[in-house]
């Protein structure tokens, strides 16, 4: 077969040719194999070859066919990551971490918004594996039966992130949210706060963590601690409703802890409008450490989930799998308290 003239690349460019490969590799002086590594596993060329690579692919336009890829190799170098919503930010470090640490290592991530849902999570799977990812990032460990068969079926590593429990799909990277509630209530009751309170959205991992402050504080002698469960999303309108109800019981709470962050802030501007000093006269706590927090007045305090550390070794512990190695079934990321201004 003749080789393509410098006219006809030029010519493929423009979209009238579809460029190679073996187009790329003859212009750029290496073997087809060196592109394709180039392309999809980095690690295994020299940085020097990759980047004289790259700058041919941006010079002929060259796209790769990924699926033909994938076919050969039985590898899609596609990794699903589900997470309850893109809105929240509160995920947004945990994923961009994943993401960032998986596109290093030649592996594409595609996100799917589970909106809170089991059952979403469930027809999201069933058409997520049907494009053969090669591994799956899920948030939580609350999963339908169908659920559990169908990834259980696929035989593809599975990280459960952002929590640990008890029934393990495969690996799990996370925390736990009981003990999350456990430190809110040892450390603020050690402070001398008496009169506790919850905002929280309705989701199980928020719940939890009411529970594991309010099991805590009664052991410390704190029975009375009203909880305000309102509808999902997280928002700043839902912490704005929930301490308006709050502050109209009586005594009045000294200390709220919310489930997020977003619904903390919305907390301190109810608090602001109604002329309450923060924290000399009401208490505001979040969860999750998000930027906005850090810009908050009065700053706000917050639980810390490490979630940059979370989302790197999410994705190594995916990588080792791939890579045919035992990867830690069960690792704990941990938390911390980051008292700011609001407490």
């Amino acid at each position: 077969m003749a080789r393509k003239s410098r006219r006809e690349l030029a010519s493929a460019e423009q979209g009238a040719i579809p460029v190679t490969v073996i187009d790329v590799a003859r212009v750029a002086g290496v073997s087809p194999i060196t592109v394709s590594r180039a392309l999809h596993r980095p690690e295994r060329v020299s940085e020097a070859t990759r980047e004289r690579v790259l700058e041919v692919v941006r010079e002929m336009g060259y796209v790769p066919n990924l699926l033909a890829g994938s076919l050969a190799s039985s590898k899609s170098r596609l990794v699903a990551i589900l997470l309850p919503t893109l809105a929240n930010s509160i995920f947004a470090t945990l994923v961009q971490s994943v993401m960032e640490r998986l596109t290093e290592a030649g592996y594409h991530s595609l996100l799917g918004p589970t909106g809170y849902s089991p059952e979403k999570e469930e027809a999201l799977l069933e058409a997520i594996l049907g494009r053969r990812p090669d591994a799956i990032v899920l948030t939580g460990t609350l999963h339908t039966d169908g659920s559990r068969a169908r990834l259980a079926s696929a035989g593809i590593p599975v990280v459960e992130a952002w929590d640990l429990g008890e029934h393990a799909l495969d690996m799990q990277v996370g925390f736990s949210h009981e003990e999350v509630g456990q430190l809110v209530a040892e450390h603020f009751h050690g402070k001398g706060y008496q009169r506790f309170s919850v905002i929280t959205v309705d989701d199980p991992r928020g719940i939890r963590r009411c529970e594991g402050l309010t099991r805590r504080l009664a052991q410390l002698g704190i029975e009375d601690v009203p909880v305000e469960v309102l509808p999902l999303p997280s928002t700043w309108s839902v912490g704005r409703e929930g301490l308006r109800r709050l502050l109209q019981r009586d005594p009045r709470p000294e200390l709220v802890f919310c489930s997020s962050d977003s619904v903390a802030l919305g907390a301190l501007a109810e608090a602001a409008a109604q002329g309450l000093r923060v924290p000399e006269e009401i208490a505001v706590l979040g969860f999750g450490d998000t930027v906005d927090s850090q810009h908050a007045h009065p700053a706000l305090s917050t639980i810390s989930v490490n979630s940059a550390v979370m989302g790197r070794t999410v994705a190594e512990a995916l990588l080792r799998r791939l890579a045919g190695g035992k990867a830690v079934e069960r690792h704990d990321t941990g938390f911390h308290l980051v008292e700011r201004a609001s407490t």
